[in-house]
C-alpha cells in the first residue's frame, strides 16, 4: 500500500499528540504509586469505561474476528460474545466491591480475604505469573497483529516488521513510565474515537466492494453450498446460532462456549468476578457508583457497539479473498485493496491507536502487579513513594523486551486467546465464590490455578487434542472444568478456614452479601451488608438481554432481516429500561460529575 506525504503527516501528528499527552501529566504521575497506577482514584466513569474499550479494542481484536468469521462464520464469536454473562456479573455483584475493597490490585485481593504464608505465597505467585508469562502472551499476541499489518502494508519481512513495532513499544512505554494511568486513560480516549471511525469506514468500504449487502448475503450463500457439498455438512457463515450439523461452527463447541466459558474460566478482560486491567479501572474510579457505571458502559460498548464493523469485513473478506493460508490477514488485505487513499494515513493512525492504547494499559497493569505486589510486598518494604515509581519504569521496560521474543515465536493469535481459556478453565467459580462463601480459602485458589494448568496441558500435549480445533478445545474445557472442580471443593474441605480475625476483617471491610457468610456475620455486629441481591440478578439478566438484543438487533438491521432486528432492538430497550429503573430506585440514574 502506498503511503503518500500526507499519510505520513498524520501518522506523524498522531504520534506527537500522545506525546504532549505524557509531558502534560509527566509531573502528576510522578507523586506517588497511587496516582501512578490509579490516577489517584478520582477518574470519572466515562473515562474509566472507554479506556476499558480502548484496552480490548486492540489492533490484534480485528484481525482474530476476521479469522473466525472466516473459519467459523459469525457464530465463531460466541468465542467472545459468550462471556457478556460474565461482564454483567461483574457490572453489578463486583463492581462496588472491589471499590470497597480498597486494594491497589486484583491480586493484593488475596491478603485482605486470606491469612498467613499461604495468603502471601498465592498473592506472590499471581503477581509473576499474571504479571510475566501471561501479561507478557497477551502482549506478544498484540505485537503479532501490528507485525502482521505492517508486514503486508510495508512490503518487509517479520524481523524488520518486530523492528518497527519495537520502537512504538518504545514510544508507548516512555508515555506509560512518564505519564502513569493518567496518560493511559486519556490517550485511550483519543484513540477510541479514532479506531471506531476508521473500522466503521473500513466496513462500509468492504462492504462496497462486493456489491453491496444484498450481493454479499448472495455470494456467501453459494459459499455455504460449496462447503456444504465437500464436507457433507449444514449451515450458514451468516447464523449467529450454529445448526446441529453446521459446516461452520460445531454445536458442541457452541455449546461449551455458553454453558462453561463465562463463568467457568479466567480470560484477560472477562474475568469472572472482574481482574486484571478492568479491576484496575474500577479501583480508579471516584466512587462505587461510578465503579458500576464504567464497567456498565465497558461491556455495552465492548458487545453490543464494536463487533459489526469487524463482522462485515471479515465476511467480505471471505468472497474477496478465499482460501487464504493465514485468513487473519484478510482485514488487511481489505484494507490495502478497497479503502478509499484519502483515508490511509489515519487508517493507520488507527491501527497505530488501538495497539498503542492496549500496550499502555498492559504494560503499566503488568508493572503494577511487579511493583506493588511482588517487589514492595516482598522485597523492599521500606523505600519513599519515588523509589517505587522508578522502579515501575523498569519494570515497564522489562516486559517491554520480554514481550518482543514472545512475539517472534508466536503464529495465530485466536489460537493465544483459545490456549489462554483453556489454561485458566475451571478457575472461575473459585474466583466469584471467594465473595460470597466465608469457606473458600488460600489454598482453594492455589489448588485450582495448579489443576486447571496440569489438566490442560495434560489434554494437549499427552492425549493430542488441541485447543485451535473447536471440538478439542471443547473436549478440553469439560474435562479441564470438570477435574478442576473437582480438585478445589476437595482441597477446601479438606484444608481449614481462614481464620476468624481475617474473615471479620474482610465481612467488615467489603460487606458482601451475608447469606453464605453467616458464620462470620455472627461475629460482625453492626455490619449493614449488600442487600439488593434480588435486584441484582434482575439488573443482570436484564444486562444480558439489554447486550444481546442490541447485539442482534443491529446485526439483523445491518443484514436487511429488518423484523427480526427490530424485535432483537425492543428486546434491548425493555433490559435498558429494567436497569434505568433500578439504579434510579437507588438513586444511581442520575450522574454528577
Amino acid at each position: 500500500m502506498q503511503l503518500t506525504f500526507l499519510d505520513w503527516i498524520i501518522v506523524a501528528l498522531y504520534f506527537l499528540f500522545n506525546l504532549a499527552i505524557g509531558f502534560y501529566y509527566k509531573a502528576r504521575a510522578g507523586k506517588n504509586t497511587g496516582e501512578f497506577f490509579l490516577s489517584g482514584r478520582n477518574v470519572p466513569w466515562w473515562l474509566a469505561g472507554t479506556s476499558m474499550v480502548a484496552t480490548t479494542f486492540a489492533a490484534d481484536t480485528p484481525l482474530a474476528v476476521t479469522g473466525m468469521v472466516a473459519r467459523n462464520g459469525v457464530a465463531g464469536n460466541w468465542l467472545w460474545w459468550n462471556f457478556v454473562a460474565s461482564g454483567m456479573l461483574t457490572v453489578f455483584f463486583f463492581a462496588r466491591l472491589w471499590r470497597r475493597s480498597g486494594v491497589m490490585t486484583d491480586v493484593e485481593f488475596a491478603e485482605i480475604r486470606y491469612a498467613g504464608r499461604p495468603a502471601a505465597f498465592l498473592r506472590g505467585f499471581r503477581a509473576l505469573y499474571l504479571g510475566v508469562p501471561i501479561n507478557c502472551i497477551i502482549l506478544g499476541w498484540v505485537n503479532l497483529a501490528m507485525v502482521k499489518i505492517l508486514m503486508l502494508i510495508l512490503g518487509v519481512d517479520k524481523t524488520a516488521a518486530l523492528a518497527i513495532v519495537l520502537g512504538m513499544i518504545a514510544l508507548t512505554s516512555f508515555i506509560s513510565t512518564l505519564a502513569g494511568l493518567w496518560g493511559v486513560l486519556v490517550t485511550d480516549l483519543f484513540q477510541f474515537v479514532i479506531k471506531m471511525s476508521m473500522v466503521i469506514a473500513l466496513a462500509v468500504a468492504a462492504v462496497q466492494a462486493v456489491g453491496g449487502i444484498d450481493s454479499m448475503k448472495a455470494q456467501l450463500a453459494a459459499i455455504d453450498r460449496a462447503k456444504d457439498l465437500a464436507t457433507g455438512t449444514s449451515g450458514s457463515v451468516l447464523s449467529f446460532v450454529p445448526d446441529l450439523h453446521s459446516a461452520w461452527m460445531p454445536l458442541t463447541t457452541f455449546l461449551v462456549y455458553i454453558s462453561l466459558n463465562w463463568w467457568a474460566t479466567w480470560y484477560p478482560g472477562a474475568e469472572p468476578g472482574g481482574g486484571g486491567f478492568v479491576a484496575q479501572r474500577m479501583f480508579c474510579a471516584r466512587d462505587e457508583r461510578h465503579s458500576l457505571l464504567a464497567t456498565l458502559w465497558f461491556n455495552i460498548a465492548h458487545y453490543a457497539i464494536r463487533p459489526w464493523p469487524w463482522i462485515l469485513t471479515g465476511l467480505a473478506s471471505i468472497i474477496l479473498y478465499p482460501n487464504l493460508a493465514d485468513p487473519e490477514t484478510g482485514y488487511i488485505r481489505v484494507m490495502i485493496d478497497h479503502l478509499p487513499a484519502s483515508l490511509r494515513g489515519l487508517m493507520v493512525a488507527a491501527f497505530a491507536a488501538a495497539f498503542m492504547s492496549t500496550i499502555g494499559t498492559q504494560l503499566n497493569w503488568g508493572a503494577s502487579y511487579l511493583v506493588n505486589d511482588f517487589y514492595r510486598r516482598f522485597l523492599r518494604r521500606d523505600r519513599d513513594e519515588k523509589h517505587y515509581v522508578r522502579v515501575s519504569q523498569w519494570a515497564t521496560v522489562l516486559l517491554t523486551v520480554i514481550s518482543a521474543g514472545v512475539t517472534f515465536y508466536m503464529d495465530s493469535i485466536a489460537g493465544a486467546w483459545q490456549l489462554l481459556i483453556v489454561t485458566g478453565a475451571g478457575t472461575g467459580t473459585v474466583l466469584i465464590l471467594r465473595w460470597f462463601w466465608w469457606r473458600i480459602n488460600a489454598w482453594s485458589e492455589v489448588s485450582a490455578m495448579a489443576a486447571a494448568f496440569v489438566v490442560s496441558v495434560t489434554m494437549q500435549l499427552y492425549f493430542g487434542f488441541s485447543s485451535a480445533d473447536p471440538l478439542g478445545f471443547a473436549y478440553i474445557m469439560l474435562a479441564t472444568v470438570g477435574i478442576t472442580t473437582a480438585v478445589w471443593l476437595a482441597v477446601t474441605f479438606l484444608t481449614a478456614p481462614e481464620p476468624d480475625e481475617t474473615l471479620v476483617a474482610f465481612y467488615r471491610r467489603v460487606r458482601p452479601a451475608s447469606t453464605f457468610w453467616k458464620p462470620v456475620a455472627r461475629l460482625a455486629p453492626g455490619v449493614t451488608p449488600s442487600r439488593d441481591t434480588r435486584y441484582d440478578f434482575l439488573d443482570w439478566i436484564a444486562g444480558c438481554v439489554l447486550i444481546y438484543g442490541a447485539l442482534f438487533g443491529a446485526g439483523k438491521i445491518l443484514l436487511k432481516d429488518y423484523g427480526i432486528g427490530i424485535a432483537f432492538l425492543a428486546a434491548a430497550l425493555v433490559g435498558g429500561a429494567i436497569i434505568y429503573w433500578d439504579l434510579s430506585r437507588r438513586g444511581w440514574s442520575t450522574v454528577v460529575e
